[in-house]
């Protein structure tokens, strides 16, 4: 994946999209922020989740500056479950109709002992509970939505990464603990990355009879802020050799989410740029994926 052919599907592929409502995940800024700025200039209604009040604002601006519309802010901790709770209760009462869900924030490569509010592995808990979390309180406003909709349908885009290959999943180190503690930090973010595959999986398996495609994703080694957990020296030679613009970042997930001949392809895992590709076995196990969900559930359960 590291030098994919030129793409088909671009930015000027994007249907127009007026009359649709969008959610990105971690829009303030990298991926999330160049997905929500080409759905704004397709004439979508744009809503950005993010942890920092004032960055989202930062966003916002800039958004606004670039494509001349309006998007919405919505403050969202996926590192804290009642902080996810609050958001999407704030959600339903601003908005009736969900069209596309995009679950795109991550965090990559903290140190170890970083957890969540909740006593999470900070990658797996923001990058596979917290999205969990946050689709499973919005499923009554996508199933309704896709009733209503023309389509029949909603979309929920699962941004994963080709890190996946570095790690299957260790349920024992899903929360915090001396197994966890002694574990690589890029071994815990391939699992979560394994993780949005599964899960996406699992969502279409479960749901795509009430109208939801579910995808997961590959983006590509984009340029932008997820690394910065890194050191210095790996980031700028990252990109310096391997990073593809920022530019780029989108059109795998504004595929998924936007493409009408995607709306084939539910339970499928994409690679760059906008092409079905064929991910480890295991992330396709339906055993696995219920597995996987009946874990997520008893997490969240009241």
């Amino acid at each position: 994946m590291l030098f994919p052919p030129t793409p088909l599907f671009t930015e000027n592929s994007v249907p127009d999209l007026s009359g649709k409502v969008a959610l990105v995940t971690g829009a303030n800024s990298g991926i999330g922020k160049e997905t929500a700025r080409v759905l704004l200039a397709k004439n979508a209604k744009v809503w950005i989740a993010c942890r920092d009040v004032s960055k989202g604002k930062a966003a916002l601006k800039e958004l606004k500056q670039r494509t001349g519309r309006d998007a919405h802010l919505l403050k969202l901790d996926l590192s804290n479950l009642k902080s996810i709770k609050d958001a999407a209760e704030e959600f339903s009462r601003q908005e009736n109709q969900l069209h596309i869900l995009f679950n795109n924030a991550g965090v990559m490569g903290p140190p170890v002992e970083t957890i969540t509010d909740d006593g999470y592995d900070l990658q797996f808990g923001t990058n596979v509970l917290g999205h969990f979390y946050l689709t499973k309180l919005l499923l009554p406003i996508l199933i309704s939505t896709a009733k209503s909709s023309s389509e029949g349908t909603v979309r929920v885009v699962n941004t994963s990464s080709n890190a996946y290959l570095l790690s299957g999943l260790e349920f024992d180190t899903f929360k915090d603990g001396p197994k966890r503690r002694a574990d690589s930090t890029y071994r815990l973010y391939g699992q979560s990355k394994t993780g949005n595959i599964i899960f996406s999986a699992e969502l279409h398996r479960r749901y795509q009879h009430q109208g939801i495609i579910s995808t997961a994703l590959n983006p590509g080694i984009i340029k932008s802020q997820l690394g910065r957990h890194h050191n210095d020296l790996m980031q700028r030679l990252g990109n310096m050799i391997l990073a593809w613009d920022i530019s780029y970042g989108p059109l795998t997930q504004l595929y998924a989410g936007t493409s009408p001949e995607a709306a084939k392809l539910g339970g499928q895992y994409l690679i760059p740029w906008a092409r079905i590709g064929t991910p480890r076995a295991d992330t396709q196990d339906p055993q696995l994926g219920k597995e996987l969900w009946t874990w997520l559930e008893e997490q969240v359960a009241v």
